[in-house]
């Protein structure tokens, strides 16, 4: 599985040419005492702002996606597994060969986001307003894990659909 917020963070680590660019764009208030990305002060900056959240995106995302790519090429295996939160919002959808989406309902997201996150009030909305709506998630989807339940539902339907993608692979041009 390749994650683009893993790699998010890879490429904003201190050297690396995205967070000289942040740096330059959004001033040193983003960065913590060791020189890493703080992550909650840029949030704060770009989540408030829908111009400073297109800089950031502008600065980062080119670094992103050659990066994943890279990943991707050496990977290899039957299939992959690409994590990409914005792949609806960024009209990424035609470069890959399916669309599984994690659902649940949105006071979940909202909770667990609060929880994962620490961001409270507005802020945790404010994530989530910008992200595509479950609706649009939904229609987007080929196939979709329901994340409501517990654990052990959620790996019977990762397990069906783990079959169901080698499957897939097996058969040329599907």
């Amino acid at each position: 599985m390749l994650d683009s917020d893993r790699i998010a963070r890879d490429v904003v680590e201190p050297g690396q040419p995205p967070l000289e660019r942040l740096i330059e764009r959004f001033g040193r208030t983003i960065l913590t005492a060791d020189g890493h990305l703080d992550r909650p002060a840029l949030r704060n900056i770009v989540f408030s702002d829908p111009k400073a959240r297109a800089d950031l995106e502008a600065l980062t995302h080119p670094a992103i996606g050659a990066a994943m790519e890279a990943q991707s090429a050496a990977a290899g295996g039957p299939y992959q597994i690409l994590v990409i939160p914005l792949l609806i919002e960024k009209n990424l959808v035609s470069h890959v060969d399916r669309v599984l989406v994690v659902d649940c309902e949105e006071a979940l997201q909202l909770r667990r986001l609060r929880e994962r996150d620490g961001t409270r009030g507005p802020d945790a909305q404010a994530i989530l307003n910008a992200q595509a709506t479950r609706a649009a998630r939904l229609k987007a989807a080929d196939d979709v894990i329901n994340n409501d339940a517990d654990i052990a539902a959620v790996r019977n339907q990762v397990a069906a659909l783990h079959a169901r993608y080698l499957e897939f692979a097996a058969r040329p041009g599907t």
